[in-house]
């Protein structure tokens, strides 16, 4: 199985150095120096790990033959991937694990497919396709998403009122932010 551990960001200096957007939540041993990453697209990689450093939580990487910003602004985009046996985590899983399991409520009421996983500043969200064709993102965190069956094949939510579209019209929308928004 392929695990993406970083994606390519900016080029950063003039000496090959790139800036990464994590994906891996132990960095420190998936880009230690020596390393050898897979790449998506292919033909940009395999790529060795020359030196890193993190600078005020960001990662900078530089690889093996990238040694100007012309060939660091060539990899921008590029994922970074690793072969790897699946996670024996409890709460842990892949993306691809993820995709194509059925959303369903409590009450067993399909509302749609998990299509992905987008990693956003707070925290992940799971990327849905309503069963009436809308894309929504449900913040990926236990409260609203409490059971992942992956054997099963489903993930069961029990969302606020309005965050699915289908349910829109029980949005809830607390007097304080009412009086926000009208102000």
């Amino acid at each position: 199985m392929r695990l993406t551990v970083a994606r390519v960001g900016r080029a950063h200096g003039l000496r090959g150095e790139v800036a990464l957007d994590l994906r891996t939540d132990a960095p420190e041993e998936r880009l230690a120096v020596g390393s050898v990453l897979l790449t998506e697209p292919v033909g940009r990689g395999p790529l060795t790990v020359a030196r890193t450093r993190v600078q005020q939580g960001r990662w900078y990487v530089a690889f093996t033959g990238v040694e100007d910003r012309t060939a660091a602004e060539a990899l921008a985009g590029t994922a970074l991937v690793l072969e790897t046996e699946g996670s024996d985590e409890e709460d842990a899983w892949y993306p691809y694990e993820l995709a194509g399991l059925r959303a369903e409520l409590a009450d067993g009421t399909v509302v749609g497919e998990v299509m992905g996983l987008e990693h956003l500043p707070a925290h992940d969200a799971l990327v849905l396709r309503e069963t009436g064709g809308e894309r929504t993102l449900v913040p990926f965190v236990r409260a609203i998403v409490p059971v992942v069956d992956v054997p099963g094949g489903r993930v069961v939510l029990d969302p606020p009122g309005g965050l699915l579209a289908s349910d829109a019209a029980n949005l809830v929308v607390s007097p304080e932010t009412q009086d926000r928004a009208e102000g």
